[in-house]
């Protein structure tokens, strides 16, 4: 076959097959963004309640976001009521928007995991 030829087609090839794939590509990423936002971890600081028990008041305060006092119990995972008042929960970015705007939240944070360093490595002095 006549190196022009060849050249010619593998160059037809080529441009087919990146049509194809990135074709394929902005059809993926456009399904990838219309899919609902997973849910992540985030701590809610909320007013301490003066009329009921945090955990009630917390479980309250997630059920008008998330519908229902069961929605609630499944999504809650802390209730914090000692040195501040607030709870965890994993909630989807427009439920994070939807508890922002409720009556008592003060803050709504991502949870973050930190790994502590000492400064000295592995080694600790006793």
């Amino acid at each position: 076959m006549n190196k022009q030829i060849f050249f010619l087609l593998f160059t037809i090839f080529f441009l087919i097959t990146n049509n194809i794939i990135s074709s394929c590509c902005v059809s993926i990423m456009a399904t990838e963004s219309s899919l609902p936002s997973e849910a992540a971890v985030h701590i809610i600081y909320t007013d301490k309640p003066t009329d009921q028990e945090p955990e009630a008041y917390h479980l309250k305060t997630l059920a008008s976001v998330l519908g229902s006092e069961d929605a609630a119990k499944e999504a809650l995972l802390y209730s914090y009521k000692n040195a501040a008042s607030g709870f965890s929960a994993k909630l989807t970015p427009e439920q994070v928007s939807q508890i922002s705007a409720q009556p008592g939240v003060l803050q709504v944070v991502p949870s973050r995991t930190v790994q502590l360093h000492s400064g000295h490595g592995n080694k600790h002095h006793i």
